[in-house]
């Protein structure tokens, strides 16, 4: 018992929480970052994007790290289900309902749903993961410890938004705009990616209907 104690206090103690300002260079992966959407966008470093490079499979997605038999992306489908599915042993999934929150659509099953990356691969490349390491950017891809990174959505609504950002894509549901960058927000902070000047405006413009709302996530890098 008293092993267990200590083991909590000094995972307690490793915690940085930053309030407010942007995480400074001594902040360390697992930190703790809590702020209001406007503070948080304004933190975001601003960059010309540079997209020479790309290609998806720099991103290796869809992996299984626990080897249950089920990836990423029947994850994130299992996770998100507002009605449980059913799950076999070779993770094929059937029944089932979830919410597209990008559009307010409800479905029935899988097959008008697909997993979006909230912060599309391109757009991350694009935003400083051209820098990363091949293990990095496989984090990202398959990054179940922030819920905000993948979203099951409607397939139609995930082929509109393509690879765009907010100064180019909002969702087709207005009042999700408050939700999508603050999520928007959250992952880009979480892994330190930059926005570019026409991406900043955008967000600074929709944000101001939501400018007091509370983020919170822990940086990946």
């Amino acid at each position: 018992m008293r092993k267990l104690s200590f083991l909590v206090s000094t995972l307690l103690v490793a915690t940085t929480v930053v309030v407010g300002a942007a995480p400074d260079a001594g902040a360390e992966p697992d930190d703790t970052v809590s702020v209001t959407v406007e503070k948080a966008i304004e933190n975001l470093p601003v960059a010309a994007e540079e997209s020479s490079g790309y290609s998806a499979g720099k991103f290796r997605h869809w992996t299984d790290p626990d080897q249950d038999g089920c990836d990423t992306r029947a994850e994130v489908l299992i996770a998100e289900a507002t009605t449980p599915p059913a799950v076999d042993g070779w993770c094929t999934i059937t029944g089932g309902a979830w919410h597209s929150y990008y559009d307010k659509k409800d479905h029935s099953g899988t097959g008008a749903l697909g997993v979006d990356h909230l912060v599309p691969l391109a757009e991350a490349w694009r935003s400083g993961a051209s820098g990363w390491t091949a293990e990095e950017r496989e984090r990202f891809a398959n990054d179940m410890d922030d819920p905000r990174v993948l979203a099951a959505m409607t397939a139609a609504e995930k082929r509109r938004k393509g690879d765009k950002d907010p100064a180019r894509w909002e969702p087709s549901d207005d009042s999700a705009d408050c939700r999508y960058i603050a999520e928007w927000a959250a992952v880009k902070g979480r892994w330190k990616l930059a926005v570019d000047p026409g991406e900043l405006a955008a967000l600074q413009n929709m944000v101001a209907e939501c400018p007091t709302e509370e983020i919170t996530y822990d940086l990946a890098l």
